[in-house]
């Protein structure tokens, strides 16, 4: 018999600073050892819902509540934060709101050092769980010193040490490079394995889906639409109307006219059963089957032989060289901690290199200041927090240009302009602190657009985004690139990587491995393997389906995404 362990009952909730309910009359029972998918686009209610099981709503974020929720039988509006968290354990999406600690082994160790767990016993734990998450030669270093994967994994093993029952997680692969990302996956399965209950707010549908998971639960507007098994959720038409992001898979099944049905097992890659659809993706291949146009190449920028350390000891760049042309939109791939972002720390001159050079335009910068790099290259940081200082989203926004003195009549056409692209138009007067971390993201681009600068770096553009504003975010950057913008996208999304650039620069343990077409990366084996990267499930589709060519199906199907978008644009 199924024992629940949480009970939403016809339950409503309503911040205080709003005029609607965020979550409108939930009715839903999670049993005990579940593993439980939920998704749906921003602003949908899936955080607010998550806010509400582990006791920030209603203890930090104020609001009224209707109806009932019960976790383990306890009344969470009845309760405490810290009752609720010995239930609960939370991993948050912002990791940097999570650190405790002086060190890595702090703070995994906080909650036990809560629970007067004896020293020695802590320590052994301590060194148990980072092993665990694959943190155990980091233990000494400070958290917020660590890569977005690392920090990661640290908050995973802080929650993990406490032996709760129920974990809860917050977009756990929104900083992480695809290898990691599987491992964080496989990682939170082994640890439902153990009899834990698991519940994981996520936009990447198709990576959590590489293990199992017994419901997914799709919102929007702050009602549940569907709650049902992964097959029947994958069947239906639901993701697609909804903004979410649908497997690739997938997609290029329904391009090939193929209906997708529950007893195909389209959960995951390897149980999807396409025996009786081979033909179809065969014939789909090709009538559809031709080859990328090949750009126009005049140099812009270029990396000479670049070496880098932060200490004079450990070299995080070694010797890299590239060349990025005029008008190209590229990305930079690899694994966390590989230097993609300390590339771009380099040439926009946060950073001083050892030895090598930057020239743009053939023209050296090393004696250019950081405000001189700034009228050429302008630089979108991973992480929002670290870029704004303004309290309004406009003044934020227009910041740049008032500083460079423009007239505030421009000022007000130009912010608009991009507030409207960047989906923050209905949002012109708000403060900053009433948005959420994918919204503050949003600004932070929008804060460097609005300069035009000659070549635009952004590190992780769409971490924490649903489909919806991902794509209009990278449909605003594809255009500004056909307009003559150079763009240089440092990610960890394979899918962005696959579908926007056309070529991609791989980065493992500070050197160069590849400098090739993008969706070439993705279905090599070897140069997947080395720089943690994830093979394409279009690649595995197209050996299913024993397509005679999978590296020319793979290059079909995102010329055909391409022609698709252009064609709802």
């Amino acid at each position: 018999m199924s024992n629940p362990v949480i009970q939403f009952k016809d339950f409503s909730f309503q911040y205080y600073s709003q005029a609607e309910p965020t979550l409108h009359n939930i009715n839903l029972t999670i049993n005990q050892g579940e593993k439980i998918l939920i998704v749906g686009p921003s602003g949908s209610g899936k955080s607010t819902l998550g806010n509400c099981l582990n006791g920030l709503i209603p203890f930090a974020y104020k609001g009224s509540i209707q109806g009932s929720l019960l976790v383990n039988d306890i009344e969470t509006k009845n309760s405490t934060v810290f009752d609720l968290s010995k239930q609960i354990g939370t991993v948050l999406q912002d990791s940097d709101g999570q650190f405790v600690g002086l060190s890595v082994a702090e703070d995994i160790a906080f909650a036990l050092e809560n629970d007067n767990v004896p020293q020695s016993t802590m320590k052994l734990k301590v060194e148990k769980i980072a092993e665990l998450v694959s943190m155990e030669t980091l233990l000494q270093n400070n958290p917020f010193e660590l890569s977005g994967g690392q920090k990661q994994r640290v908050s995973l093993a802080g929650v993990m040490v406490d032996d709760v029952d129920i974990l809860l997680f917050d977009e756990p692969l929104a900083n992480l490079d695809p290898a990691t990302g599987k491992t964080a996956i496989e990682l939170i399965d082994d640890i439902h394995g153990e009899g834990k209950t698991i519940i994981i707010i996520e936009h990447r549908l198709e990576d959590v889906l590489h293990r199992h998971v017994d419901r997914i639960i799709v919102m929007n507007e702050g009602r549940i639409l569907m709650d049902d098994t992964p097959d029947n959720v994958l069947s239906s038409n639901i993701l697609l109307k909804q903004g979410i992001r649908e497997p690739l898979y997938i997609t290029a099944c329904k391009y090939a006219g193929i209906k997708i049905t529950p007893d195909m097992k389209p959960e995951s890659i390897h149980s999807f059963n396409i025996e009786k659809s081979k033909t179809q993706l065969q014939s789909w291949f090709k009538a559809h089957e031709r080859t990328m146009p090949c750009p126009q190449e005049k140099s812009l920028l270029e990396i000479r032989n670049l070496n880098f350390s932060y200490d004079g000891n450990h070299p995080i760049l070694k010797d890299v060289s590239f060349t990025i042309n005029e008008g190209e939109m590229l990305a930079i791939v690899g694994k966390n901690g590989a230097g993609k972002s300390t590339l771009s720390k380099l040439i926009v001159g946060f950073e001083k290199e050892d030895s090598g050079s930057i020239l743009l335009e053939n023209q050296d910068l090393v004696n250019y200041t950081i405000k001189e790099r700034a009228e050429h290259v302008g630089i979108v940081l991973q992480n929002p927090n670290q870029m704004i200082s303004k309290n309004l989203i406009f003044d934020e926004i227009a910041l740049g240009l008032r500083i460079r003195g423009l007239a505030e009549e421009e000022i007000e056409q130009r912010v608009t302009s991009v507030m409207k692209v960047c989906g923050l138009l209905p949002f012109r007067k708000w403060p900053i602190s009433a948005l959420s971390y994918g919204q503050k993201k949003r600004v932070t681009i929008a804060s460097i657009l609005v300069l035009n600068p000659k070549i635009l770096i952004l590190d992780e553009p769409t971490a924490g985004q649903d489909y919806h504003h991902y794509s209009e975010i990278m449909d605003f950057l594809e255009n500004l690139n056909k307009n003559g913008q150079t763009i240089i996208l440092i990610t960890h999304d394979m899918h962005l990587m696959l579908e926007y650039t056309p070529r991609a620069i791989v980065l493992a343990n500070g050197q160069k491995l590849a400098d090739t077409k993008a969706y070439e990366v993705l279905c090599d084996e070897h140069l997947v393997e080395e720089a943690n990267l994830k093979e394409t499930s279009l690649f595995e589709l197209a050996i299913k389906a024993e397509i005679s060519d999978p590296l020319k199906f793979v290059e079909c199907f995102i010329l055909a995404e391409r022609g698709e978008r252009h064609h709802e644009n």
